[in-house]
């Protein structure tokens, strides 16, 4: 039986789940900047907030990882902002402002994240 590299998790940097929020929040900063100037301040301003309150409430909670059911209470935030964008998405998409692919592009990835942030509620100790 081969031995198996675990990883250590010495900062909230190195979760992936962590490191895919944040890229997907860079991601959806760019587009918003595209969006006519009135939807820039409002939805566009309300999907950047949603899109950013996911990495830093899974950064939080980590910050009170000693407290398992502190840094679960932080996912679960994390995991309402994360549905958030859901919805936002699906909104700029109908109201014209971001195209089918780009929308599914990042409604996928928040998808998944939202996913391995219900994982990491389930397996943290």
């Amino acid at each position: 039986m081969e031995n198996q590299k675990q990883s250590v998790v010495a900062s909230y940097k190195d979760l992936r789940i962590y490191q895919r929020s944040y890229e997907l929040a860079l991601q959806i900063h760019k587009v918003t900047v595209k969006f006519p100037a009135k939807e820039r301040q409002e939805l566009g301003n309300q999907l950047r907030r949603a899109a950013t309150s996911v990495p830093i409430n899974i950064a939080e909670g980590y910050g009170r990882k000693r407290s398992p059911e502190d840094f679960k209470r932080f996912l679960v935030i994390a995991l309402g902002s994360n549905n958030e964008v859901n919805v936002i998405l699906d909104l700029v998409r109908d109201l014209g402002y971001l195209q089918e692919d780009p929308h599914k592009q990042l409604a996928q990835e928040n998808i998944e994240i939202g996913k391995g942030i219900n994982k990491l509620i389930q397996v943290w100790r």
